[in-house]
């Protein structure tokens, strides 16, 4: 079958695809339409400046277009906070001091779908591996292309509950931490002081009273400084309209696709159906007109033998 017929094809059925393509259009924009709309609540942050403690590693600011640019890993404090970002301490922490839980019991309850699930038999109260399945799917963290800031972002219907969530998140991450470098300085001091009641030689203990110092200089601004992992940049905040999902874009995208998906369906049909067959021949005018027999014209030389 040949581009032609397929076109031709085509062209026979515009009719139809264009009242199909209109009905599927005004269903699927009736839907995105109707799809409720969510609240993005931001923060940014920025690696914070630690006090030379051994199991810190700082990001720097690097030039556009730089190796280290194209390959912007965080490490130190900052990869420990980033990673504290969803796992089930923060999410039993955004539990316990956020009404999360209820809000996603009643998002699992409503209709259409809440119906069918309490008649399957599903449950319907959400508990804390809920709330961390949420934060994997809602919670973004995007490095900044021309700085090291970081953006956070969480989607939520309700905008108070989304800034209290993404305030919470931030406050457990930097918590964790401060823990663990508290504790990290802790042991330390407690293993010098260790050290220092029973070593002798007085060499030895001037270093050691060194490193002790430097310990409790370590444990002093953990406790004391506000930022030990991720600086505040920018507090939460989120727009007073909804802006997810986007309704322009969706509409023009589903325009493009609702007509893309039309020419390609109906290009499948026309060539699975294969080429249209031909008309027959009319009998009432078969068989043609008489056909009129010319007789052979002889050459010169053909009739010179012949004579």
């Amino acid at each position: 079958m040949g581009l032609d017929d397929v076109l031709r094809g085509l062209w026979r059925w515009r009719r139809r695809l264009l009242l199909l393509g209109a009905i599927s259009y005004v269903l699927l924009a009736t839907l995105v339409w109707l799809w409720p709309r969510s609240h993005v609540a931001r923060l940014v942050v920025a690696p914070a400046e630690t006090t030379g403690i051994a199991t810190s590693a700082l990001l720097t600011p690097a030039p556009f277009l730089q190796p280290s640019l194209l390959d912007q890993r965080p490490g130190g404090n900052f990869a420990v906070y980033l990673a504290a970002l969803r796992t089930p301490e923060t999410a039993q922490a955004v539990a316990r001091d956020t009404p999360i839980l209820a809000a996603l019991t009643e998002r699992r309850a409503a209709p259409p779908l809440g119906p069918v699930r309490e008649w399957l038999g599903f449950r319907i109260e959400a508990d804390v591996d809920d709330v961390q399945a949420y934060l994997e799917r809602n919670l973004a963290a995007t490095a900044s292309l021309t700085s090291v800031t970081w953006t956070l972002d969480l989607v939520h219907r309700d905008r108070a509950l989304a800034l209290a969530m993404l305030e919470r998140i931030h406050a457990a991450a930097e918590a964790r931490v401060r823990e663990t470098l508290a504790e990290l300085a802790s042991r330390r001091i407690l293993a010098l002081e260790a050290r220092l009641r029973t070593e002798q030689d007085l060499f030895l203990r001037n270093t050691l009273h060194e490193l002790l110092a430097q310990q409790q200089r370590a444990a002093l601004v953990v406790a004391a400084d506000e930022a030990a992992a991720a600086r505040l940049v920018s507090p939460a905040a989120a727009a007073l309209r909804p802006s997810v999902p986007n309704r322009p874009l969706l509409l023009a995208l589903l325009a493009v696709g609702v007509t893309l998906a039309g020419l390609l369906g109906a290009t499948a049909l026309l060539l699975l159906r294969g080429p249209a067959p031909r008309p027959a021949p009319n009998l009432a005018t078969w068989p043609p007109g008489p056909v009129l027999r010319r007789e052979p014209v002889l050459t010169r030389g053909r009739a010179d033998r012949a004579g």
